[in-house]
């Protein structure tokens, strides 16, 4: 294998309910199955050498499916944080989740806040889970934010991205999506911007270690341009360089 050099890596969990039903089950049964792969991914991106994992659990779209539903994820949710809170203290994971989560219940919200100042100071893998998430929501608020406690100060690129529900994490290097669909569905968008894209046919339930080791080996050897005509270091370099060329484009048109 060769070195990875993705740093945030961010995963949209599809294909619970549809695995299911492929096997007569009802939807729940999937998310049950699912949440168990949950686990083994976290772990490998760790070994894998990913500084920040983010995964997408529950979306604002999400409230619309039927409220059982919606309990057994509010359920697992609750039961993957007691059960892997000494994985994630042992091993210095860095916990936290964004999105909304007035509508869970106050002891699941406890265990959550618990937990993610135990690990504030963590220094190995960010691991992120978005619940009662949307990207759109997420950039209004980052503005509104801004402006309430900047009055009169025009935001810029900088500002809005340190404005977000989780800036440390940066932006996303790689965005996978399973279960089949071709889109991102309200995604970190901001953070996405320039991430490397990958979708596969395999439900979140049948989704494996030996899959995820393969697509970060598979990316990690793509050329990353970032508007560049050659593979570069990074966003921020081909930013640099595209205002050193404007300015000196500026400068040469005023001087003629």
């Amino acid at each position: 294998m060769i070195q990875n050099v993705l740093k945030h890596v961010a995963v949209i969990m599809d294909g619970n309910g549809r695995w299911a039903k492929d096997r007569r089950h009802p939807r729940v049964w999937g998310h049950v199955r699912g949440s168990g792969i949950v686990s083994e991914i976290v772990e490998a991106a760790d070994d894998l050498g990913v500084k920040a994992l983010t995964m997408y659990a529950f979306s604002t779209e999400n409230w619309s499916r039927p409220l059982t539903e919606v309990k057994i994820l509010f359920a697992l949710l609750k039961k993957f944080l007691l059960k892997e809170r000494p994985r994630i203290i042992r091993n210095k994971i860095q916990f936290k989740i964004i999105g909304d989560l007035s509508g869970l219940n106050i002891e699941t919200q406890n265990i959550i806040k618990n937990l993610e100042e135990e690990t504030k100071l963590f220094t190995g893998l960010k691991l992120t889970f978005a619940f009662g998430y949307g990207s759109r929501q997420e950039i209004l608020n980052a503005v509104n934010s801004f402006v309430e406690n900047n009055p009169g100060k025009k935001i810029d690129e900088t500002d809005l991205a340190s404005s977000l529900y989780n800036p440390e994490s940066g932006d996303v290097d790689l965005l996978i999506r399973t279960g089949g669909d071709f889109r991102i569905s309200n995604f970190l968008l901001w953070q996405c911007a320039y991430s490397e894209l990958y979708f596969t046919k395999t439900q979140w339930p049948d989704f494996s270690v030996t899959e995820f080791s393969k697509i970060l080996n598979e990316v990690s050897q793509r050329e990353r341009r970032f508007g560049a005509i050659c593979e570069t270091a990074g966003l921020n370099v081909t930013t640099t360089k595209a205002q050193e060329n404007l300015k000196s484009i500026q400068e040469s048109r005023d001087v003629h």
